[in-house]
C-alpha cells in the first residue's frame, strides 16, 4: 500500500481522499461506491488518487487498516481504564455497546466489507480475518486472565455475542441490542466464577 506522504506527514489529498472513502463505503457499502464519486467528493484529481492508492483495492485496505487502528486503539483504551480482568472485559464491551449507540452506526465495517468479498484468498477477505484473529485472540487473553477454561470457547462466544450485537444494532432498537448484548457479557462472566 503507497503512503502518500509529502514532507514527511500524510498528504492533506490523501487523507481526504481516504476520509471521504471511508465515509462512503461505511454508509453505502465498498461495491456501490466508485473512485469518480470518491474523487468528486474528495475535490482531486484522478491522477492524486493513483498517486496515493494503486487503485481501489488498496484504498479499499487503507479504509480496512484505518478501522483495525481505530478499534485496536479503543480496546486498547479500554483494557488500559485498570481493575481485574472482569473488569476490563465490561470495560470492552461496554466500549462496543457506545459504538453501536453511535450515531450513523451502520454495523461492522469488517462484517460487511467480508459479505462484499467473499472469496477466502481475496486480499480484503484477508485483512478482515486478520482484525478478526485479532480481536478473538485479545478477548481470549482477558478471558483466560479472568479464569475461564478453556479460555478460546469463551472469547468465541464473547466474539459471536459482539457480532450479534454488531448486526442487530443497526436493524433494531439499539439501547435494546445493548443492553441484550451487555446482559450477555455478565452471563459469560458469570459462568467462569
Amino acid at each position: 500500500m503507497r503512503q502518500g506522504t509529502e514532507g514527511g506527514s500524510t498528504s492533506e489529498a490523501r487523507a481526504r481522499l481516504l476520509g471521504t472513502a471511508t465515509r462512503v463505503f461505511y454508509a453505502e457499502g465498498i461495491h456501490s461506491v466508485g473512485v469518480d464519486r470518491i474523487i468528486a467528493e474528495a475535490q482531486v484529481t484522478r491522477a492524486t488518487l493513483y498517486r496515493h492508492f494503486a487503485g481501489k483495492e488498496d484504498l479499499v485496505l487503507a479504509y480496512l487498516d484505518q478501522a483495525d487502528r481505530g478499534i485496536r486503539a479503543q480496546v486498547d483504551a479500554a483494557r488500559a481504564g485498570g481493575g481485574s480482568a472482569e473488569d476490563r472485559i465490561r470495560a470492552v464491551s461496554r466500549s462496543i455497546a457506545e459504538g453501536i449507540r453511535s450515531p450513523g452506526f451502520r454495523g461492522c465495517a469488517f462484517l460487511n466489507a467480508v459479505a462484499e468479498y467473499p472469496d477466502p484468498a481475496h486480499p480484503i477477505h484477508q485483512a478482515v480475518l486478520a482484525h478478526r484473529a485479532w480481536f478473538l485472540d485479545t478477548v481470549t487473553e482477558l478471558l483466560a486472565e479472568n479464569g475461564h477454561r478453556p479460555a478460546d470457547a469463551a472469547g468465541r462466544h464473547l466474539v459471536m455475542l459482539r457480532d450479534g450485537a454488531m448486526a442487530a444494532g443497526c436493524l433494531f432498537d439499539p439501547e435494546l441490542v445493548c443492553e441484550t448484548f451487555l446482559q450477555g457479557v455478565e452471563g459469560l462472566l458469570r459462568a467462569s466464577r
